[in-house]
């Protein structure tokens, strides 16, 4: 009697553990279904350091895309990026890569403009910003290259 109870249990806990993996994987491929239906726009950097498939694009704060796919394209680093169907970019958007923190992961950061026409499905992002190198500030600090504040 005694092992049939413990027979349960074990069936009750792979049951259980079975459908906790279900759920996740389900909302796992909702969230990459989400990002299927969003559109593409594109936007070239002189360089792109840190900058990782898969990292969010972030409008005040708000994730609203992702980094699809990062090539080189004539000596410089094509970005598309993925965007939530209902979010509308103008054409003078700011795309600038950050960084959280001092040596977090990096994203990319939309800075909305104000001009009346959109960007559309496809189209570049024209104002870019690229990722600080914080290696070459420190060498240019340690070197004397870097200029004091203006007085």
């Amino acid at each position: 009697m005694q092992k049939s109870y413990l027979e349960l249990w074990v069936g009750l806990f792979l049951a259980l553990g079975t459908l906790c993996l279900g759920w996740l994987s389900i909302g796992i491929a909702r969230r990459d279904f989400v990002h299927l239906r969003g559109y593409e726009v594109q936007a070239l950097f002189t360089r792109c350091n840190g900058l990782r498939v898969r990292s969010p694009v972030i409008i005040a704060g708000v994730e609203i895309g992702w980094v699809k796919k990062i090539v080189l394209q004539d000596y410089e680093a094509k970005v598309v990026m993925s965007i939530e169907p209902g979010v509308v970019l103008q054409k003078d958007v700011i795309a600038s890569i950050k960084t959280e923190g001092l040596i977090g992961e990096k994203y990319i950061e939309l800075t909305p403009g104000a001009a009346v026409e959109t960007i559309p499905r496809g189209g570049l992002i024209r104002n870019t910003e690229p990722a600080m190198d914080l290696e070459e500030l420190i060498s240019k600090m340690v070197h004397g290259t870097v200029s004091g504040p203006a007085q």
